[in-house]
């Protein structure tokens, strides 16, 4: 993780949490979500504005490391809902904060 430039701020997190309303994958709600990123770590991904989004602890812990699309199919998960809202959020935010 210290090869990668990691820039999420706390202020860009918490607009991330608000926008979303819970749980990016389920919908669940929930006090403290986690920090997942769409594109794992292991996958070259980094915690960026444009990469992380709120996750319930049984969501980030199933998705793990896993390629988004088909753990979405796996879990039977609405993938089209999931990809519209996280680009709106995202072009949203990175306009808010860029």
């Amino acid at each position: 993780m210290g090869l990668v430039a990691h820039d999420l701020t706390d202020a860009q997190w918490d607009a991330l949490e608000a926008s979303w309303g819970g749980c990016a994958y389920c919908g669940s709600t929930v006090a403290s979500p986690q920090k997942d990123c769409v594109r794992a770590i292991s996958r070259g991904g980094r915690y960026t504005l444009a990469n992380v989004v709120p996750a319930c602890a049984s969501c980030n812990a199933s998705k793990c490391n896993a390629e988004l699309t088909g753990w979405l199919r796996r879990k039977k998960l609405d993938e089209s809902s999931f990809l519209v809202r996280h680009h709106e959020i995202s072009t949203e935010l990175t306009a808010r904060f860029c």
